[in-house]
């Protein structure tokens, strides 16, 4: 009772908030106001949100989350996959691309956290803005094409699983360079128009959070682009290939040998597309949604429930770990002998004497038996 009171709470805050940005002729990306000829725009709408406790408490405790459980869990997962995993399968192989989209924007999050502590100020130059803004959009949308990735790798070892791991393993390492490099050319626009913009009242420099009317069909047709190709596009993938496992997961459970491993399968996906559904879904269709209004001229209110969105979204990043700790066996035995320091050699000793243990006890019964049995004859 008392989360749902919360989260009313937050939702009528955030409609206060957005009824009076919406009450303002000129409109940028998130806050409307006026732009001088020195490029300075004032915006008292502006003022009330950057000052509030949304931007300067909620937002910067998310990301301290963020930052403190991801970097030491997403770097964990690397050096398993990297160093510990001998069977590079393709699985493994988006999963450790997926750590690495990870990590790469955890080690950029503590600037987030700075700027919104000291205000929405940012105080480190138009360079690191565009930076941090295109790894904040390059994690995502990675994420979300090495999440179609293996939704494909999932529904082909189902439903073709004698394949040859080799090409698939060469096939899987040629599509994740392709990943990083398509998507980082995709990030290239952000570096081309301001990210950086002066406010007069309050005197301080966002970050993204206001765009100058001059550059509005720039920002708002790109991020449609974006929108469209790193979230839909996948989308579709996602669903296309789990309709089709499910369906070639339903002609083969009635055979008990497989049973098992086609009920491990069906767990992943659900997983997986909770992950898509919660983390990515609601970020992306309020971005669409806002950036269309906006570039059409309507006066809307989304951003702020985009960015509010898009700062939960972040919360992936320190969640996937622990997916790929829950989903795999394999996983979770590569980090416990890591904690336990256990190289791999020892850990293969510890298996072949755990088996010869273990056929010695068998034959010792079956001896047992063959004895008992001859007595009684």
């Amino acid at each position: 009772m008392r989360g749902s009171r919360s989260c009313f709470g937050l939702l009528l805050l955030l409609s206060c908030v957005h009824t009076s940005l919406s009450q303002c002729n000129a409109v940028f990306r998130s806050f409307p106001g006026t732009e001088d000829k020195s490029g300075c725009v004032d915006s008292p709408e502006a003022q009330k949100v950057l000052n509030s406790g949304l931007t300067t408490i909620f937002f910067p405790v998310i990301y301290i989350i963020v930052f403190v459980v991801g970097l030491p869990a997403n770097a964990l997962a690397i050096w398993v996959f990297l160093f510990r995993t001998k069977k590079k399968k393709p699985s493994s192989i988006y999963l450790a691309n997926l750590a690495l989209a990870d990590l790469l924007f955890v080690i950029w999050v503590p600037l987030k956290i700075s700027y919104h502590l000291n205000g929405n100020n940012w105080m480190y130059g138009e360079g690191l803005c565009k930076v941090l803004v295109a790894f904040f959009y390059g994690n995502m949308y990675c994420s979300i094409a090495f999440i179609a990735c293996i939704s494909v790798q999932r529904y082909w070892a189902v439903v073709h699983p004698l394949a040859k791991q080799r090409s698939s393993s060469r096939a899987a390492v040629g599509v994740s360079v392709a990943i990083w490099v398509v998507v980082w050319l995709l990030t290239t626009p952000l570096y081309l128009y301001e990210q950086q913009v002066k406010l007069k009242s309050p005197n301080i420099f966002t970050c993204h959070d206001v765009t100058k009317l001059s550059q509005k069909e720039m920002a708002a047709g790109y991020f449609l682009t974006m929108g469209t190709v790193g979230f839909i596009a996948p989308a579709l993938v996602c669903i296309i290939s789990y309709a089709l496992m499910l369906k070639a997961l339903r002609n083969s459970m009635a055979d008990p040998a497989i049973a098992k491993k086609r009920r491990k399968a069906v767990r992943l996906i659900i997983i997986v597309l909770i992950m898509y559904v919660v983390c990515f879904t609601p970020s992306n269709i309020l971005l669409l949604v806002h950036y269309i209004l906006l570039l059409g001229g309507s006066n809307n209110s989304m951003y702020g429930f985009y960015i509010t969105m898009l700062c939960l979204a972040s919360l992936n990043s320190c969640i996937d770990p622990f997916v790929y700790y829950f989903i795999s066996k394999d996983f979770r035995d590569h980090v416990k002998n890591t904690f336990l320091c256990r190289s791999e050699r020892t850990v293969k000793r510890m298996r072949i004497s755990f088996s010869a243990l273990n056929s010695k006890k068998s034959n010792t019964y079956t001896s047992e038996s063959g004895n008992t049995q001859s007595t009684d004859c």
